[in-house]
């Protein structure tokens, strides 16, 4: 069975039968089968992106009714270089999707953004969007305009606001006009109605470079002139940050830090802003507002603890995720989206042991139908419960994490085992379905997720001053998971360590902090060189705040594997897309060379054309079965 027959649910999939089962490696490593699900505002019909070869992808309908035919295919995108990044219906009848890629330009990689329209039926394919302006980026779209089914709006590259027409791309009336007085970048917020209540401005300095700073402002309406409203300090992120609009009640909702932790909070619009708590939990970040529908109503907040959690204000959906839990045998519970008139539901369910399956649910008739599985080729594969932990670190302070044994085994006694610290470094890990993990977990190893000093989720004080600036604190805190591992009774002689991006920058300073401790390195998408990652980003408008993230000081050079090499011991695996714009692929470069220079046993592998999430099934595979030959076991 190929890759992309297996993306087709079991219920519309052409029963063929695979030759032979595919290996551990394709089976995890092949990319999930459906995203963007999309629920048609007649409830009739769901959209759906699925992988094909390569990069491409593919945007599918298919009618949500029992004994549903197979998916009708509407637009291939090759990948090469566009992605379709999602799909949204904007009617029964009508899709807009936004379509992303990433183009090599000299020695710099850029990523390009065009917004299309299809026909539910397939074809009559609109660009949509002002394209004469610039040849990366037509626009952000910021109101679907649920009560028209005809038009969007839209934010061109130039601070223009507009409706368009998502048939012919015909500008239908102008909004705003860019205001010449403020610099630097824009953003827009509606009430889902149409309405510009609020514009954020990210200011820009002489030298093109972005303050780390955001400044938002609210009007009563189009005729009204723009008051200021907050402002709101990104690398700390003080200051109440609105993320939508509250037209029933006039009032912003967004995020707003008490004590240190992240809550949600609104701000009244009429001239006060009067500024009041809607949700906050002590020691938690609250971290996503919960929305559904075409006009985006606020519906609750979404944070985790040990699991994802989410907090309906709706009683009633409170009511209908309760209860689907319970039938779905204590799975967690997403409402994805709702038709326009509330009487049917996309729902999503997932464990830590299950990647999950979409569903279609009619409260009326209490008929709950299965669509989509995430991922098709893990269907019917025992997978391990993923356990929350703690371990201490060297100072005595109690370190989060969670720990996955393969199945069937109750404690590490004699395996091998992975640390496999996150990304980020302003990231944190939760304890819900994790391909990598389950995968090394399936292979016979113990693997531990650390939370460690750095994270975010935790509030100020556990985040320290990001994982750059406080990488000793964050390394040992990493390292002291290894330890732990060995104190549970895994074999010290088989302990490694598996990170991407700030995980691999970590796995790789880990073996220099700590060079007797892991026994194998592998590292996916590095940083390695923390002063060449500030040059590099120099040449772009973040350059500055990257610059201000990382810091100045002996930590720079004393923090950068790539500058201490020499001090690893034990072998080194490494991996890179040569188009991230994330990490560029010199950081994976220039620490291979410093390695071979060392006299160590190093390998850089590299995949031409990808990104930063090494987005392709194929490089996944690949990836997957090199590690497992790698790694001791």
């Amino acid at each position: 069975m190929s890759p992309a027959q297996a993306q087709l649910p079991d219920e519309i999939r052409t029963p063929t039968p695979p030759p032979t089962l595919p290996d551990s490696a394709t089976r995890f490593g092949t990319l999930p089968g459906a995203r963007s699900v999309s629920l048609s505002p007649d409830g009739s019909m769901i959209a759906f992106l699925s992988p094909s070869t390569g990069l491409g992808n593919d945007l599918y309908v298919v009618s949500t009714a029992e004994g549903a035919g197979r998916p009708q295919r509407l637009l291939r995108a090759s990948g090469d270089p566009e992605v379709l990044n999602y799909c949204r219906w904007k009617s029964t009848t009508r899709l807009v999707c936004q379509m992303v890629g990433r183009r090599g330009y000299g020695r710099d990689v850029y990523g390009f953004v065009r917004f299309i329209g299809v026909d539910a039926a397939g074809g009559n394919v609109t660009v949509i969007g002002a394209d004469e302006h610039n040849e990366l980026y037509s626009g952000s779209l910021i109101d679907w305009l649920a009560d028209d089914p005809d038009h969007v709006l839209m934010a061109s590259p130039v601070g223009d606001v507009e409706r368009r027409n998502i048939h012919t791309n015909r500008v239908h009336s102008t909004a705003i006009r860019r205001r010449a007085s403020l610099t630097g970048r824009y953003g827009f917020i509606t009430d889902g109605m149409g309405n510009i209540r609020i514009m954020a401005n990210q200011p820009a300095v002489a030298d093109a470079n972005y303050v780390p700073q955001v400044r938002y402002f609210y009007r009563a309406d189009e005729r009204d002139e723009w008051h200021p409203m907050s402002i709101n300090t990104t690398e700390v992120n003080e200051g109440f940050r609105p993320v939508y609009v509250d037209a029933e009640n006039n009032r912003a909702v967004g995020f707003l830090k008490v004590n240190g932790f992240d809550s949600v909070a609104t701000m009244a619009l009429d001239g006060t802003n009067r500024i009041t708590s809607l949700f906050q939990r002590d020691n938690v970040e609250i971290d996503d507002i919960v929305v559904i529908g075409g006009t985006r109503r606020i519906v609750g907040v979404s944070y985790a603890t040990d699991r994802r959690r989410v907090e309906y204000f709706d009683a009633a959906l409170a009511r209908m995720s309760q209860s689907l839990s319970r039938a779905l045998g204590g799975r967690g519970i997403t409402i994805i989206d709702q038709n326009r008139d509330g009487t049917v539901f996309l729902i999503f369910a997932s464990s830590d042991s299950d990647p999950g399956r979409y569903y279609v649910y009619t409260p009326a008739a209490r008929q709950l139908r299965p669509l989509l599985a995430f991922f098709p080729l893990l269907e019917g594969q025992t997978l391990s419960p993923v356990q929350s932990v703690s371990y201490p670190a060297a100072d005595g302070t109690m370190v989060p994490g969670y720990l996955t044994l393969p199945p069937g085994l109750s404690d590490a006694r004699g395996l091998p085992a992975i640390v496999m610290p996150h990304g980020g470094p302003s990231a944190r890990d939760e304890g819900d379905f994790d391909w990598l993990a389950q995968y090394f977990a399936s292979q016979g190893f113990a693997v531990l997720q650390p939370n460690y000093r750095g994270s975010s989720g935790y509030g100020d004080a556990w985040y320290v001053n990001n994982g750059f600036r406080s990488w000793r604190i964050a390394i040992g805190d990493i390292s002291d998971g290894g330890r732990w591992l060995v104190s549970q009774g895994a074999d010290p002689a088989k302990l490694s360590i598996v990170g991407w991006s700030y995980g691999g920058y970590s796995a790789l300073q880990a073996g220099v902090t700590y060079p007797d401790l892991f026994k194998s390195i592998v590292a996916i998408a590095p940083v390695t060189d923390l002063d060449r990652l500030k040059r590099e980003e120099s040449r772009y408008y973040t350059g500055q705040l990257v610059s201000d993230f990382v810091g100045s000081g002996p930590h720079v050079r004393e923090g950068s594997p790539a500058l201490n090499a020499s001090a690893i011991t034990v072998p080194v695996l490494m991996f890179h897309g040569t188009l991230d714009t994330n990490v560029d692929i010199d950081q994976g470069r220039v620490m291979q060379r410093a390695l071979v220079a060392a006299g160590r046993r190093s390998e850089l592998i590299e995949y031409p054309g990808l990104d930063h999430q090494l987005p392709t099934s194929e490089a996944r595979i690949d990836m997957l079965r090199r590690i497992s030959g790698f790694l001791p076991r």
